[in-house]
Order: C-alpha cells, then sequence, then structure tokens
C-alpha cells in the first residue's frame, strides 16, 4: 500500500482551486501561502500520526480549505475585542473599566478622524499648547485654579512628587503606602519620582503631630495623603484630616498633595453608595494638589487629573518628565465630552454608562433580568432569575456590596465548561460561578449588548445540551 501522504495535493495545485482563489482575494497571496504550506504539514503529521479521518480524505482540497480558512480568520481577530461583561462589578479593571458616554465615543472618533487644534492656538494662528484643553471645564467643576491631564492618576502622582520633591522628603502615612493595583505600589512611586519617603505613625494610627514632627525638618518638602480607595481599615484607628494637614503643611511652608483616587464628581448618595473624597472638596479643605484617575468613578477615558494651586501646576506642566507622560488627542476629547455632562448632574447619571448602572434601582434590573430569562426560555434554554451582590470595582468601594439580579442558565455542562466555551466565542462574554453556577449579572450587561448575550448562550446550549 503506497504511503497517503504521496496523496498530499501540492501548494501550487491547491492555490488554484476556485476555493483558494476566494481566499487570495480576501486575505492577499503571501498569507494564503503560509497558512496552506501550514495546512499541509499538519495534514502530513496527522498521517503519520495515523488519523483516520484525516486518510479519508487527504485528496480532497475541501479539508485543506478548511484548515486555511480557520487560520486566516483567526490571525484577524482583534487581540483588544469587545466583551460582554455580566460580571456585576462595574468598574472591571480586566475589562476595560468605565464604558464611555456615547457623547464621549463621538468626540473621540472626530479626534481621531479629523485634523484638531490640537497644539495650535486658533486665536493667535500660532502653535498652541495640548495642556489647556480640558483646563476651564475642571476648573468651573471644582473651583481649581489651575489643572493637568496626563495619562493616568498614577502618572500625575509621579509627577507631582518629582516636580515637588525631587531629591527631598516626602511624609506619608504607613497607612496610606497603599498597591493600587498590578503590583504598583506608592513606595515604588516615590522612589521613581526622585523623592525621599518619610514613614509618619503607624499602619492604624497616624495623628497630626506625627506629621508635625517631621515637618519641622528641613528634608521633608511635601505632605502626601492616600486615599484608600481598595481596602478599610476598622476598629482602633486615628488618621489626620486633610483640613488639618493641609495647615500644618501651610505652616512648614510645603504643599499638600492629595490622592483621592476614583474621581467621583457627583454626590455619592445619588447613586446609593457612601461618602467617598471628591475632587472639589479636596481642593476647599485645603489640598495644593488633588490627584484623581479619569476611567472610574468619573466615568471618562483613562487619564489621570491634577487639580491645585496654579504655581504648583505650571510647574508640573514646565518640567520635562509632563512629555513623557502626556495624553493624546482622542483621550483630551473623549475627557472633554464626559466633563461637559457634569455641568447636569441628572444627564451625567442618565448618560455616563457607570454611573447608570450604578445607580439602576433594582426593580429594573430584576425586570431585566427576567426579559432575560424569558428570551432564553424561548430558545429553549431554562435560566433562574437570582438575586445576587455585585462590585463597584476598579479599586473602589472596597466592601461595599451592589444588590442586583442576575441569571443562572441550566446547563447541560458543568458551569466552568459553560464559561469556557462563552468566553471563546464572539463576543466573549464574562460572568462568575458561584456555587457551579454560572452567574450573569444584568447590571453590567449593557443595554446594546442584550441580543448578542442571548445569542451567545443560546449557541453555547446548542452545542453542549445533553442528547
Amino acid at each position: 500500500m503506497s504511503d497517503a501522504r504521496s496523496r498530499i495535493p501540492s501548494v501550487d495545485k491547491l492555490l488554484s482551486e476556485p476555493p483558494f482563489v476566494t481566499l487570495v482575494e480576501r486575505y492577499g497571496h503571501d498569507r494564503v501561502v503560509s497558512a496552506t504550506r501550514e495546512a499541509v504539514a499538519e495534514v502530513r503529521a496527522a498521517i503519520g500520526a495515523g488519523a483516520g479521518d484525516v486518510l479519508e480524505r487527504v485528496s480532497d482540497p475541501e479539508l485543506y480549505t478548511e484548515r486555511v480558512a480557520a487560520t486566516l480568520e483567526a490571525a484577524d481577530i482583534p487581540s483588544l475585542r469587545a466583551v460582554v461583561n455580566a460580571t456585576g462589578v462595574v468598574l472591571h479593571t480586566n475589562l476595560g473599566r468605565a464604558p464611555l458616554a456615547m457623547d464621549a465615543v463621538e468626540a473621540m472618533a472626530r479626534a481621531a478622524r479629523d485634523y484638531s487644534n490640537l497644539e495650535f492656538d486658533l486665536d493667535a494662528g500660532k502653535r498652541g499648547s495640548r495642556y489647556v484643553h480640558c483646563v476651564s471645564l475642571l476648573r468651573e467643576l471644582t473651583g481649581a485654579e489651575d489643572a493637568l491631564v496626563v495619562n493616568n492618576a498614577a502618572a500625575g502622582l509621579l509627577l507631582a512628587l518629582n516636580t515637588l520633591a525631587r531629591g527631598e522628603g516626602v511624609a506619608v502615612s504607613r497607612g496610606e503606602l497603599v498597591e493600587i493595583g498590578g503590583g504598583f505600589r506608592i513606595p515604588e512611586i516615590l522612589e521613581r519620582s526622585g523623592a525621599r519617603m518619610v514613614e509618619v505613625g503607624s499602619t492604624n494610627r497616624t495623628r497630626l503631630a506625627d506629621y508635625e514632627a517631621e515637618l519641622g525638618s528641613a528634608s521633608v518638602a511635601a505632605v502626601l495623603k492616600v486615599h484608600r480607595s481598595n481596602f478599610r481599615i476598622t476598629g482602633f484607628t486615628e488618621e489626620a484630616t486633610v483640613e488639618d494637614l493641609a495647615l500644618a503643611a501651610s505652616r512648614a511652608g510645603v504643599p499638600l498633595v492629595y490622592d483621592v483616587g476614583s474621581g467621583l464628581m457627583i454626590d455619592a448618595g445619588r447613586l446609593g453608595l457612601p461618602p467617598e473624597p471628591r475632587p472639589h472638596e479636596a481642593l476647599a479643605a485645603g489640598a495644593d494638589l488633588v490627584v484623581f484617575s479619569g476611567d472610574k468613578l468619573l466615568g471618562g477615558p483613562q487619564a489621570g487629573i491634577v487639580l491645585g494651586r496654579r504655581e504648583h501646576v505650571e510647574r508640573l506642566r514646565k518640567n520635562p518628565l509632563c512629555r513623557a507622560l502626556r495624553v493624546d488627542k482622542t483621550t483630551l476629547a473623549g475627557l472633554e465630552a464626559t466633563l461637559r455632562l457634569y455641568r447636569q448632574p441628572e444627564r451625567a447619571i442618565e448618560e455616563i454608562p457607570t454611573l447608570r448602572m450604578l445607580a439602576a434601582p433594582s426593580g429594573a434590573l430584576m425586570d431585566r433580568a427576567e426579559g432575560l430569562a424569558a428570551r432564553l426560555e424561548s430558545g429553549g434554554l431554562r435560566g433562574e432569575v437570582v438575586e445576587v451582590r455585585g462590585a463597584v470595582g476598579g479599586g473602589t468601594y472596597p466592601g461595599v456590596e451592589l444588590p442586583s439580579w442576575a441569571v443562572a442558565p441550566v446547563w447541560g455542562c458543568s458551569a466552568q465548561e459553560a464559561a469556557d466555551r462563552l468566553r471563546g466565542g464572539t463576543p466573549p462574554v464574562v460572568g462568575r460561578i458561584v456555587d457551579d453556577r454560572l452567574l450573569l449579572d444584568v447590571r453590567t450587561v449593557l443595554p446594546g449588548a442584550e441580543d448578542a448575550l442571548v445569542r451567545r448562550l443560546l449557541a453555547v446550549h446548542e452545542a453542549t445540551r445533553s442528547p
């Protein structure tokens, strides 16, 4: 009996087949040739391993067409993809944190598509500065004297410390030496800024007197306060107020830098959440510089926002490091559009997805879950509507649970297998498994994603149901 590998068509012969001509038109000659050679090699290896299904089709061009098409299609799937978030975590850092308001999306698209006055002064007809954009809005909304936008909050903090205290000491409470995510820690940012960390107080108790003892030293050039946004210390605790710290720092002639973290711009009570430091409140309490994120509770694109006294912000702006940390035109456009919505808080809650999801009432969420379950039922997949608890996420509101509702489909397989299959399709769907049930929390399923979610759930049900 002859070796079946001798019946494998040549690459040239396969390329002359009509399906391959179509593939070349779509993907280009070089890519199709490369994928075809790969498919031929796979078939040759399969024959050597005794794969019976391949032996039966070794001369059939369709065998190679299927493999080549699958290879090329997989290679064209973007690395960064839209995902259906059914986890119930609103600011899911791994899933991109804050989805943007439509105004912000459209503004970013315009900035990307067209030329703009990014660094051009239209009035003077000469070169301008990208750092003027968003400043007037931030001043209007927060009462700040000046503002600067960089690429994230860690960058803002790094720039502030490098500008104000490079080569000198920064007094910071031991209870605020936090890890801000991704393994990055406040002491490391301080070190990279060129400043020297001066630890004061203890983990659970840091009094004003602890700061004042160090402020008596000429080597301390700034005071840093960090809001513990991603964890809580309870029990036998004490910390100095921002007002007291600002007064002590002012008496010592050094600035107070306050990292408030999340960037909440409206009353937390309107979202059903406990109080959280807000930028304008931090400034009113006496902080000289306030740093926060654009893509957390603000609900905008990733950015770091620095507010504060004009002389300090101007120094940051002139620091050569500022250029390395600058944002591009699309970020500025999206941030500006997001900030404009805050001129009308009710509109902001309605149109900024993060705020809308946080403010969603329990009754409306239950209705959505029941509606989703009914659509699945009509497609043959039973889903139980269950009460669940979600989270704000994004390193904010630790321990705060968001009452919500979810659908728990009844699969013909394990919850883990269903979750794996849902992540592997288009679009990927991410839920959470609790007690071997896959829960799909509707709070974080964007309204425009419901049809895709139903389609994916029914497809997985069809693929996994028992005979």
